[in-house]
């Protein structure tokens, strides 16, 4: 009976001491979870983010502007593309009243006198003259990081800042292109100056196939310089 005793405690010391090296060899990996060599990452504080400067008092008074004329448009980040190209105080315009193709990035002033030419320039003439409505103004584009034609002198499209317009469809089906167009019939002559003309009220610099071979098939708009050139 004494051996039996003794044989049964020696077996519980070895179970207990099974069981202990076991928690022991569990606790050693506990605090392992990620592989050794690489960054627990979820234990690092998120890095910080440069805040965005909020536009400046001009683009507010620009955006309150489009809002009150009914033009639906969306506020779009600074950004600095190198090669001193950039889209500064730009939106991209959503609806302005006449469906308008390749609009991207414009300051919002450019998108301001666009949406209002569009608006009161270009569709009260369309009816008073061609007796029918714009349904389409397609346009060449806004942003482009690119030199003046010719020049080593960055464009205002380099910039967000101008916009080139190459034709209108109307409700009739007919399409007017500035580039066959120009120099077309009467009444569409007509039309074409008379919108060339209101441009030159709205925007600082305005080029018309008149201004040279560059410009043959489209309308550039912008709001760079002095204002005032009208071509």
């Amino acid at each position: 009976m004494e051996e039996r005793a003794k044989g049964n405690q020696l077996r519980r010391s070895a179970g207990r001491a099974a069981l202990l090296m076991m928690i022991l060899a569990l606790a050693a990996c506990g605090g392992d979870l990620v592989p050794r060599g690489r960054v627990n990452t979820a234990s690092k504080p998120p890095k910080a983010t440069r805040p965005v400067a909020p536009p400046t008092m001009e683009v507010r008074q620009c955006m309150a502007k489009l809002q009150s004329q009914s033009v639906a448009f969306t506020p779009l980040p600074d950004q600095n593309f190198g090669g001193g190209c950039s889209a500064l105080g730009s939106v991209k315009l959503l609806d302005i009243g006449v469906p308008a193709t390749n609009l991207g990035a414009m300051t919002c002033n450019l998108a301001a006198n666009f949406a209002a030419w569009a608006r009161y320039g270009v569709q009260p003439a369309a009816r008073l003259i061609l007796g029918a409505e714009i349904v389409r103004i397609e346009t060449f584009g806004t942003y482009n990081c690119r030199p003046i034609a010719g020049s080593g002198k960055l464009s205002e499209h380099a910039h967000s800042n101008a916009i080139d317009v190459s034709a209108f469809v109307l409700s009739d089906g007919r399409r007017i292109s500035i580039e066959k167009d120009w120099n077309g019939d009467r009444r569409t002559r007509q039309f074409l100056e008379v919108i060339h003309a209101s441009a030159c009220k709205r925007f600082r610099t305005v080029l018309s196939p008149n201004y040279n071979v560059a410009h043959r098939d489209h309308f550039h708009f912008d709001m760079g310089g002095k204002g005032g050139f009208c071509r």
